[in-house]
């Protein structure tokens, strides 16, 4: 069995590099596989995406789609096009809780939490590290709020 992996852009995948070329060699319908790639990352539109191609001997292929990395969930909620050259001192965006509540459940599978509460710090740790405040506060100060339990009526 063939494996393939790439990172492409959502619902914007080619012919051209990086599939076309690892496709030719094998044998299956390229425009066929595209357009699945493209249905099935639809919803990723303007963020890269990790996708894995296999084929197996009889030429039946399947495409996963993994999920964007956490930065590129949250620059689409904050609606910015990069994170800060200098997070320490430069604040490119803001999301709110609500919307990093949603950035955790798109990602839960793929943290390294067990709990959305966990997996909310950990999302609100990389808008610190991007330059991105939540509800327009220092996401430090965010953490400690949660760890106090002041937004206790987010997680249920």
């Amino acid at each position: 069995m063939a494996e393939i992996k790439a990172i492409v852009e959502g619902g914007k995948a080619t012919a051209g590099a990086p599939l076309g070329p690892a496709l030719g060699p094998l044998g299956v319908n390229i425009p066929q596989i595209v357009a699945e790639i493209n249905e099935k990352t639809k919803g990723f539109v303007g963020m890269k995406v990790p996708v894995t191609i296999s084929v197996d001997s009889k030429k039946n292929v399947e495409v996963t789609v993994g999920s964007p990395p956490t930065s590129a969930l949250i620059m689409k909620e904050a609606g910015i096009q990069k994170a800060a050259a200098n997070p320490k001192t430069t604040v490119v965006g803001n999301i709110t809780l609500k919307q990093a509540l949603n950035v955790a459940e798109a990602k839960m599978e793929k943290m390294n939490s067990f709990q959305l509460k966990s997996a909310v710090k950990e999302v609100i740790g990389t808008c610190k590290s991007m330059g991105v405040t939540v509800e327009g506060k220092d996401p430090r100060l965010v953490l400690r709020e949660i760890e106090e339990g002041k937004h206790e009526s987010a997680f249920r």
